[in-house]
């Protein structure tokens, strides 16, 4: 029902006698109601369609709401523009027409975080236990896995902070305090294993602590095992060191020798080029050279048979000092007694033993050659028996005096139980002008 429109201020009545907008503010009221995009806005109010009802002011709807009810008549709002609770709405169906456009969408719901893990000593800190006594079962926690190398993991990228809130928290180690210290204390280390694996019995009881004892007791090597490996030891490191002897003795000392003998050679000649004239020998001093040409034998001569000075140095020396002192071979008659070692220290007189009767050993001094032939051998005899140097030794085969030579060395091999005795007679006698001998250039 339309109410009457209001006649004009004068009071006359004119021709409408209707008064359609009598209460005041209706006008606005209505004008509000209608949604006109065409229109422009009125301050804080939504000119556009496409606004829903809900985004309305609260006090705005409430303040229409209150003019309207106040008319005397209200014009008819559209059909859906006004709800259950008289709160004014849109004009058209915004859902629907969603609907219509976009198609049936299913709206979306963000998943509930999920739950942090808690330790049972936090949820004991939250929560009362209420079970009972007999129930109260005490479960042990499970060892967690050792990293068995000394190696940090590498640290993972970071996923970014969408990602980082739907993935999964990952709490401290589950157990009490004790427990995750120990775990923070030996993250990264190698630890030994427990002792539950391996001290344990047959039926698989861990052992008692009497049981433990004997066990480790049983362990441990006895005093004789102990002994023997203390024994093998000293066995094994005196065998190298027996080894490394022999190898100084048999190589070492050779090659020493024959470094010091060459020099001494080299010296002799050289004091032979400059004419210098030899006096009186002194002890160790290099006087002349054997030649032994079927051993190919050259070594240097000189003064006495001292093992330091003379031996040792890869030299052979002359029986010339004290009780044991022998002729030279420049002299007229007598014997020019030789010694020198037969194995180690240069070894000159190793092969002496294979000279057969005519074989030459010549003597070269600064002034001759001295030539001599081998005649005899003497196999064997004791250290003491000096009467092989005598000018005339018995056993050579000499008979009365002459010019000999006597080449003596150890015997057997290796050992110096024993003396090996060679005798030669001069055969030759030649100026060092003259040249070298033909045992010497053939």
């Amino acid at each position: 029902m339309t109410a009457l429109r209001p006649e004009h201020d004068t009071g006359e009545e004119g021709p409408y006698e209707q008064r359609a907008y009598v209460a005041t503010g209706a006008f606005e009221a209505a004008v509000d109601q209608l949604a006109d995009p065409l229109n422009d806005p009125l301050p804080g109010q939504h000119a556009s369609p496409w606004f829903r009802a809900e985004s309305i002011p609260a006090e705005t709807a409430e303040a229409g709401a209150a003019q309207g009810r106040r008319s005397e008549g209200q014009l008819q709002a559209p059909h859906g523009a006004q709800g259950p609770q008289g709160a004014p709405r849109e004009w058209y169906d915004p859902e629907g027409y969603e609907r219509d456009w976009y198609g049936h969408q299913e709206p979306v719901v963000a998943p509930p975080p999920p739950p942090l893990p808690r330790s049972d000593e936090t949820i004991g800190l939250r929560t009362a236990d209420t079970r009972r006594p007999a129930d109260r079962a005490v479960t042990a926690p499970i060892p967690q896995a050792e990293p068995e190398y000394d190696e940090e993991p590498a640290p993972a990228p970071d996923p970014g902070p969408e990602t980082r809130e739907l993935e999964p928290r990952t709490g401290p180690p589950t157990g009490g305090r004790a427990e995750r210290r120990r775990a923070a204390k030996g993250r990264g280390r190698r630890r030994a294993e427990p002792q539950s694996r391996s001290a344990a019995t047959p039926e698989g009881r861990p052992l008692s602590r009497v049981e433990a004892r004997r066990a480790a007791r049983a362990a441990k090597d006895s005093p004789a095992v102990v002994a023997s490996r203390v024994v093998g030891e000293l066995f094994i490191s005196l065998g190298v060191l027996m080894l490394l002897f022999v190898t100084y003795q048999l190589w070492w000392t050779n090659v020493r020798a024959d470094q010091i003998a060459g020099s001494e050679t080299h010296k002799i000649q050289d004091d032979w080029a400059k004419g210098r004239k030899p006096g009186a020998f002194e002890p160790g001093q290099g006087f002349a050279i054997i030649h032994i040409p079927k051993l190919d034998v050259v070594a240097p001569i000189a003064e006495g048979i001292s093992k330091e000075k003379v031996l040792d140095r890869g030299m052979v020396g002359h029986y010339g000092q004290g009780a044991l002192k022998t002729a030279m071979p420049s002299a007229a008659q007598g014997n020019f007694a030789l010694a020198g070692h037969r194995n180690t220290h240069g070894e000159p007189f190793r092969y002496i033993n294979r000279l057969r009767k005519g074989d030459p050993i010549v003597v070269e001094t600064q002034d001759a050659y001295y030539t001599y032939e081998m005649t005899s051998v003497l196999p064997q005899t004791s250290p003491s028996n000096v009467s092989v140097i005598t000018p005339v030794p018995p056993g050579s085969g000499f008979t009365k005096p002459g010019r000999y030579i006597t080449l003596t060395t150890c015997t057997p091999e290796f050992t110096s139980t024993y003396r090996l005795i060679v005798w030669g007679k001069m055969v030759d006698e030649r100026p060092r002008s003259k040249g070298k001998p033909d045992a010497l250039v053939g």
